[in-house]
């Protein structure tokens, strides 16, 4: 309660002084938007799934395979969505002493391939996993063995869709109304925080030190960065919360667009975290697969700020998960298909790799 105190009374004089810092407020006001509407581009010829098509999908795969998946939902978004979370293993029903691999996407609603690599994903297990347990006599193709390999000996979670509102509106952020930066005005002010920007670790370090990390963290609530009101202040977030603090989960990647890097822990500071050489193996072993760039953000060029309330840090701060962040391709929505399904190709066996990662660590 104390520490709680403390953290508002730091906010709340921070705050007043931030009112009327020009400079900062000038930095944040790029791309504000006052409604939650589509402000993305057509992405045609490349059709993306929609909310509604992946959900209808998911329910037949897990309709179909119930033996390795099953499909539940997290949490509802403002607008009443379910953000689903998919379970794949062979004993899909039961809590296993099996390493845990979290998958997320859409983090940022106008991102698309981040949600498109795991739709992708899910079937491939499904559709991989069948054919070795079918009775025709083959050449069983040796990653039908593999994808049997990881199904038996993982759990892996997988939310394609953590923003689900965000999706529908091709929007950065989510839809939930905001009221002031701090949430105290009585009349709706915009709409939507950035959420990967509202988990809890080092959360408050903005208001100490906003040099470092606006506009990349930002307290004004129409910018595309805005970190909420206060931590977990979105029904998103805190549906991504609750799961993982009642879930054994090992490694996790969140997938992004765009910028083909690959980064981990710490995002808020170019200090070393205790795992630094199990984070560079485990992701210069991704680099092989993607030929993407493994680093931090403070290690990029100056415009690129660090950035704080990603899921990557509270993860690894919190929990202790190996969380890596991939920002996939050169666009946030190609529209090429040949493009969007080589990052599902590629990304697919980087999955196919932190699982036997997951597996191998757990056996340590």
């Amino acid at each position: 309660m104390k520490n709680t105190l403390i953290k508002k009374i730091i906010v709340f004089a921070v705050s007043i002084l931030l009112v009327g810092t020009n400079s900062i407020a000038l930095a944040q006001n790029i791309q504000e938007t006052l409604t939650c509407k589509n402000i993305g581009t057509n992405s045609a010829p490349y059709n993306y799934y929609t909310y509604q098509n992946m959900t209808s999908l998911l329910k037949s795969y897990a309709n179909n395979h119930s033996d390795i998946m099953n499909l539940t939902s997290i949490g509802k978004t403002y607008q009443g969505r379910d953000i689903w979370m998919v379970k794949i293993s062979d004993n899909v029903s039961a809590d296993e002493n099996e390493p845990g691999v979290l998958l997320m996407g859409a983090h940022h609603g106008n991102e698309k391939p981040s949600y498109e690599v795991l739709i992708y994903f899910t079937k491939y297990l499904v559709d991989n996993y069948e054919k070795n347990n079918s009775k025709k006599p083959a050449n069983i193709d040796p990653a039908v063995d593999r994808v049997k390999n990881i199904v038996n000996n993982t759990q892996i979670y997988i939310i394609p869709m953590v923003n689900p509102d965000g999706v529908e509106a091709n929007s950065r952020k989510n839809c939930a109304p905001n009221h002031g930066p701090f949430g105290h005005s009585k009349k709706n002010t915009s709409y939507g925080v950035n959420l990967n920007r509202n988990y809890d670790y080092q959360w408050y370090l903005i208001y100490l030190h906003p040099q470092f990390y606006v506009p990349w963290t930002q307290i004004r609530d129409k910018g595309p960065n805005y970190h909420g009101p206060y931590p977990f202040s979105e029904n998103e977030t805190i549906a991504v919360k609750k799961f993982v603090e009642t879930h054994n989960i090992s490694i996790s990647i969140s997938y992004h667009t765009f910028n083909q890097i690959i980064f981990y822990p710490w995002l808020f500071t170019s200090k070393p975290n205790k795992d630094e050489k199990l984070f560079i193996s485990i992701g210069e072993n991704i680099s092989k697969i993607n030929n993407y760039t493994l680093t931090k953000h403070l290690n990029l060029p100056p415009w690129y700020r660090a950035t704080i309330g990603g899921s990557e840090d509270w993860l690894y701060g919190r929990h202790n998960i190996l969380a890596f962040l991939i920002e996939l391709g050169n666009s946030h929505a190609p529209k090429e298909p040949k493009v969007v399904s080589e990052l599902c190709r590629v990304h697919t066996n980087v999955n196919l790799y932190v699982c036997e990662r997951a597996i191998s660590l757990n056996k340590i």
